[in-house]
């Protein structure tokens, strides 16, 4: 089969293993033989963050988008108020998703690009004592930046508010111990590191809080993650219609993590980033955060101020070879961005940073 490198955040590349479980014969999900299958998933799901003690995941069919929306819109008590952290796109998609649903918030606006001050963040807690509930990004792959998770979580536990990590794209790239830290509800989807396809999503809710909104009252239905959680602990089954195969492929791919083991794949991403740092180096490009808050996992470059540069001719070039590289996304200056999640490797970074420096000597585009 065809092999493209995407260094794209997500869809991320797939093993040929992980293809090939999509290719399995035509079931009902409401047979006995599937509902297993997504119990073990659901499983596999939560070990992958040593969660199993105290937490249980909640799947979803649909986008990661779908479970962030699924986690703000159910946890969130009438009487409630969310404080959110903005400085990526994706912590602007959950004040907008909070937003449309009209539920009491605040928002803590940065600079996409800037680095969360805790103090700041502490001085809202200390004067807005309605919150209870804090949103935000682990990983924010607007810019690449890892947000300081530690830190956000202490104050979470000391002004006693609930957590909501959106772990997209750093859930099963990153290890994530939730025995040590104390996250409410953790979201993130079957197609960034966890090497999976596109397709589901999940939240991994600590037991205790997740019992507590048993009561609340529903602000929709499909996404309610209350009713989907109990319809699947008294059925085994999906509350509604599940992309099966998505289903078959993720169980793969958790399988190949755990073989690889949490380690392993950290390992395996971090050498990819520094490869990368590497060429970005002897293109002589400028990345757009210092290298103390790259997740590396995906960063940020700044785009060359050279008449010869356009990334969408850059972009179709590497296509051309089978590459797919991605562009930015309104932070504070204007960058391309390269992932180095999925399966692959180093030598497909090598193989990049060969075809940057000769697209870039061959238009003779300069970075100064």
């Amino acid at each position: 089969m065809k092999r493209n490198i995407l260094l794209n955040p997500g869809p991320a590349t797939t093993t040929d293993s992980v293809k090939q479980a999509l290719m399995v014969p035509d079931i009902c999900p409401r047979e006995q033989e599937f509902g297993d299958l997504t119990q073990s998933v659901l499983k596999k799901v939560v070990q992958v963050v040593n969660g199993n003690l105290t937490h249980s995941a909640v799947i979803f069919a649909g986008s990661g988008t779908a479970g962030v929306e699924a986690a703000l819109s159910s946890v969130v008590a009438q009487d409630g108020k969310i404080l959110i952290l903005d400085n990526g796109a994706y912590g602007k998609r959950a004040e907008t998703i909070i937003q449309a649903y009209g539920i009491p918030h605040r928002t803590y606006r940065i600079g996409w690009g800037e680095y969360p001050d805790v103090a700041e963040i502490e001085s809202i807690f200390q004067q807005d004592r309605e919150l209870t509930h804090f949103a935000f990004v682990h990983h924010e792959t607007t810019t690449g930046m890892l947000n300081p998770l530690p830190e956000l979580l202490e104050l979470c536990q000391k002004y006693e508010v609930d957590s909501i990590v959106d772990a997209m794209s750093s859930y099963a790239g990153l290890p994530i111990d939730l025995q040590e830290l104390p996250i409410d509800y953790l979201i993130s989807s079957s197609n960034k590191c966890i090497q999976g396809m596109a397709g589901t999503s999940f939240v991994i809710a600590n037991n205790e809080k997740l019992a507590k909104i048993a009561k609340f009252p529903a602000r929709n239905l499909y996404l309610n993650l209350w009713g989907n959680h109990s319809y699947i602990e008294k059925t085994g089954q999906f509350q509604f219609t599940p992309p099966v195969q998505i289903v078959y492929a993720l169980n793969a791919a958790l399988d190949e993590f755990f073989v690889e083991t949490q380690a392993g794949r950290t390992a395996r991403y971090f050498k990819a980033y520094e490869t990368l740092l590497d060429g970005i180096d002897k293109v002589g490009l400028e990345l757009l955060l210092p290298k103390s808050q790259h997740s590396k996992l995906l960063t940020a470059i700044v785009e060359p101020q050279s008449p010869n540069y356009d990334f969408m001719e850059m972009h179709d070039y590497f296509y051309e070879n089978d590459i797919t590289i991605y562009p930015g996304k309104g932070a504070k200056q204007d960058t391309f961005r390269i992932a180095n999640i999925g399966a692959i490797d180093y030598r497909d970074m090598l193989l990049f940073n060969e075809k940057l420096l000769q697209y870039f000597e061959d238009r003779k585009i300069s970075n100064s």
